[in-house]
């Protein structure tokens, strides 16, 4: 029975924690005889970072959502795992997949500010981050904030705008302030930006540059619903008898508890071998004969804070292997570009993306 609980303790905690938290039932208290399942959630959860309270608020949220948008399961986790690593998501579907709604709800569902911002080809910097008035009582021009100045903004199809307006977003996305005038404006955080667009239609459009993509940490791809997921749709819809559906969410989670979330997700423990596991694998995309252009740092960072927040979001405060798995394609799919011949081929950057996940080792 102990060598059977040292194996177990060895896959649950950090090499690094194994000589600092109590590794086994033995080792801990024994006023009272608990079963041995409460040991070992004892030892998961209780010794190091509690994630009771993420985990509680995540619930709640995900809770939230669930009254109004029928299945699309992996979304939600990957928008609130956007939102616990303080990072932006692009949602990409077809029209009418629920990728506005699914944003507005997130964003009902937690106490916070929020702007939604509708990208159209005669829109301006201006009408996005704000400009200067001049007033004639001072006679001083004085700065009127725009959209943006919001803790969660929502693009509506993001590559409406042209290359003027989306190159605005760069600075406030990565360095969360603006610069107008010589003058910075820091935004108040949480400060995440989600953006939607449409893969189909392309009249009108202009491609989002590569610089601006990179910005994301998530790419979100959603498709259509199953038979059962669009008979539940049609169900809800018959009875909410002319209702709004907004109605339904009510906002739990503050903005002081999610900049306390995200400060949780950063103290998640992990092993220099599973760092070591992130850089062989976006080293691999450079190398890649299928790639034209492989991940950047960037992307290493964001996939090293994304399995974190997955992590946190399964209760545990370590990494495992899995959770960097399952940041990989949402991560890199819009870092990386096919050469021209394999996309000729009809070869996606997610079979490319997976191939590599494949290839390279998992650490023991």
């Amino acid at each position: 029975m102990e060598h059977l609980d040292e194996n177990q303790n060895e896959e649950l905690t950090p090499k690094s924690e194994q000589q600092d938290a109590p590794l086994s039932p033995e080792n801990a208290p024994s006023e009272t005889s608990e079963p041995t399942e409460n040991a070992v959630n004892d030892i998961s959860f209780k010794n190091r970072i509690d994630l009771t309270e993420l985990q509680q608020g995540v619930a709640l949220v995900k809770g939230e959502i669930s009254k109004v948008i029928v299945g699309q399961k992996e979304m939600i986790d990957m928008l609130i795992a956007s939102i616990l690593a303080n990072g932006h998501s692009l949602i990409e579907g077809v029209p009418g997949v629920a990728k506005t709604i699914s944003a507005k709800l997130l964003a009902k569902s937690l106490d916070i500010g929020f702007s939604r911002i509708q990208f159209t080809p005669d829109l301006m910097p201006s009408d996005i981050l704000g400009t200067s008035v001049f007033n004639m009582k001072n006679s001083e021009f004085e700065f009127k904030q725009g959209p943006i100045f919001s803790n969660m903004i929502l693009i509506d199809e993001i590559n409406r705008a042209p290359a003027k307006t989306q190159a605005a977003l760069f600075e406030v996305m990565e360095e969360r302030q603006i610069t107008i005038d010589g003058q910075k404006f820091k935004m108040e955080l949480p400060f995440i930006v989600l953006a939607t667009q449409n893969p189909v239609e392309q009249e009108g459009t202009y491609r989002l540059p590569e610089a601006q993509l990179d910005r994301f940490l998530f790419k979100i791809d959603i498709d259509y619903p199953d038979v059962d997921e669009e008979i539940e749709i049609l169900n809800r819809e018959h009875n909410l008898q002319g209702g709004v559906k907004t109605d339904q969410v009510t906002a739990h989670l503050s903005r002081a508890q999610i900049n306390r979330f995200q400060g949780l997700v950063d103290q998640i423990i992990i092993e220099s071998h599973l760092i070591k596991y992130i850089a062989d694998m976006i080293v691999s995309t450079r190398n890649n004969p299928f790639l034209y252009l492989g991940a950047s740092p960037r992307a290493s960072i964001a996939i090293l804070k994304a399995s974190k927040a997955f992590a946190a979001m399964s209760g545990r405060d370590f990494v495992t292997p899995e959770d960097i798995k399952r940041s990989a394609i949402p991560v890199l799919q819009h870092r990386v570009i096919v050469t021209p011949e394999r996309e000729m081929e009809g070869v996606t950057t997610k079979q490319i993306i997976r191939q590599i996940i494949e290839a390279v080792e998992i650490p023991r």
